[in-house]
């Protein structure tokens, strides 16, 4: 699996008592495998995107990525791991303002310590994989909330990872733009062979997703629910 969780255990200090915010919570996901996870606000699935995306360790537990134990590794061992093998997209695009869709992706490949002039192909083949192609040299403030959002997903793909979080993709759009962009995200979890989560409470988008988890209290629901089912939930 290119993501593993296994048995991960997440608390809070909070007050005089501890706050469980993942209780036990196991999930793997392969390559080419889009896994939804829904659930009340506070049940503890952005929880467990910031585990998958080694921006927390846990008290308990695994945490496999791209064969790598990263359970109880140092912050220069997550930092690079998160670098190099997971993508993360954020609710909100986060786009510098001063910077075109191209150089959105570029700053990417410059952490990575890979330069513009060689980052350039791979970025421009980017945005015309999420039809953004003639838009390289647009700004935030000229596109539309879903041409940003796009930006942010071809941005967590820049450094090709294996894993893709995805946190609420379509909170800040309408119904239509936000098939749009699981649609998308879905073609390029198969294109790309990622092993892709997101988090969601638009259960209208289930329908493009190969499985359904449901979180409630920090536990991650054990069997899984088809797509087609979950529309009803």
């Amino acid at each position: 699996m290119t993501l593993q969780l296994t048995d991960v255990v997440l608390t809070y200090p909070d007050g005089d008592r501890t706050l469980t915010a993942l209780d036990h919570v196991s999930l793997a996901v392969g390559p080419g495998e889009f896994t939804a996870v829904v659930g009340p606000s506070g049940s503890g699935k952005s929880s467990l995107l910031a585990v998958a995306a080694t921006l927390i360790t846990p008290a308990a537990g695994s945490v496999i990525i791209a064969g790598q134990d990263v359970s109880s590794a140092g912050q220069a061992v997550r930092t690079r791991v998160r670098r190099d093998h997971v993508g993360i997209v954020f609710q909100q695009a986060n786009l510098l303002p001063s910077l075109t869709a191209l150089d959105q992706l570029l700053v990417m490949a410059h952490l990575a310590g890979e330069s513009p002039r060689d980052a350039g192909p791979r970025a421009r083949e980017l945005l015309l994989a999420v039809d953004l192609g003639g838009k390289e040299h647009k700004r935030p403030h000229q596109l539309s909330g879903g041409e940003r959002q796009r930006v942010n997903i071809a941005r967590a793909l820049m450094n090709s990872p294996e894993v893709l979080l995805v946190d609420e993709p379509t909170s800040a759009l309408d119904h239509d733009r936000g098939e749009r962009i699981v649609s998308l995200l879905a073609d390029l979890t198969r294109k790309n062979d990622l092993a892709t989560v997101m988090v969601t409470h638009d259960l209208a988008t289930l329908a493009k997703v190969d499985t359904v988890l449901a979180m409630d209290d920090g536990r991650l629901g054990a069997r899984p629910w088809s797509a087609a089912v979950s529309r009803g939930v």
